[in-house]
């Protein structure tokens, strides 16, 4: 996966030491209600589009770029669905990380989705029917960004299918 450059000169600095990060991912649907999915090039598992804000980027802003430099989609976020701390992360390299992420619910507005970078090797529209297996968390973002309820929840989130 592409690391930010600010990310890449801390751990010059820092080495693999622990990071408590910002992370941002979207629940983007179309205007069929379909679901925007990527193929993740490191692990070949479909996720959500995500990814790490820039310093002093504004996380709304942020996942709108992450979306279409991902995916060649343009999209307006909607509402904040979750916020939730994330389990420890550690890359193969070393590096150990551990994300509170913010979910948005996000509205595709145009483009045409494809593979648009090198982190991952697919991109799709997916009915909520026909899904490709998602983990958990996946699965639950998705819930909580097609409620009608405005209320944004905190961990911890309700299961996926409860």
């Amino acid at each position: 996966m592409a690391i930010p450059e600010f990310l890449r000169e801390l751990r010059e600095m820092i080495g693999h030491h622990p990071l408590f990060l910002p992370g941002v991912n979207a629940v983007v649907l179309d205007d069929r209600q379909r679901v925007l999915l990527v193929r993740r090039s490191d692990n070949g598992c479909w996720t959500l589009v995500g990814g790490i804000p820039e310093p002093g980027e504004q996380p709304a802003e942020a996942m709108v770029r992450e979306i279409h430099e991902e995916t060649a989609v343009h999209a307006v976020a909607e509402r904040i669905a979750c916020v939730l701390t994330e389990d420890p992360i550690a890359y193969p390299n070393g590096d150990r990380v551990q994300f509170v992420s913010t979910t948005f619910r996000c509205r595709a507005v145009g483009g045409e989705a494809q593979v648009n970078d090198d982190e991952s090797t697919d991109v799709g529209w997916f009915a909520l029917d026909a899904l490709p297996p998602l983990s958990d968390l996946c699965l639950t973002r998705i819930k909580l960004a097609l409620t009608d309820d405005p209320v944004t929840w905190f961990e911890p989130a309700p299961a996926a299918g409860g």
